[in-house]
């Protein structure tokens, strides 16, 4: 599977994962996901939460590494998470700013 496909396959799966307090929003469009990195089928994931003292962080952690495993030619998958910067509504993406009335 081509980066491109395996970029659209990973994102894919990122969407079904949805923020425990905000159920309604998945973590990707919430702009939760900051940078994925992938070579030779290992994939490497940068992320926030929504704040430091976020008592999901272990289970959105563990969801995103099932999730990702999950895609065809995915072999493995290391998850770091950083507060730099500290997430905010700003890190919405542009069609979720404009469902939610933001846009």
């Amino acid at each position: 599977m081509p980066n491109t496909e395996l970029m659209e396959a990973i994102v894919e799966n990122l969407r079904t994962i949805y923020d425990p307090d905000l159920s309604f929003l998945n973590i990707y469009d919430m702009g939760l996901i900051y940078n994925i990195d992938i070579n030779e089928g290992k994939v490497n994931i940068l992320m926030t939460l929504t704040t430091p003292a976020c008592p999901n962080a272990n289970s959105l952690i563990n969801k995103v590494i099932y999730v990702v495993e999950s895609v065809p030619t995915v072999n493995s998958v290391k998850v770091d998470i950083t507060f730099d910067p500290q997430w905010s509504i700003e890190h919405l993406s542009d069609a979720l700013k404009y469902d939610l009335g933001l846009l």
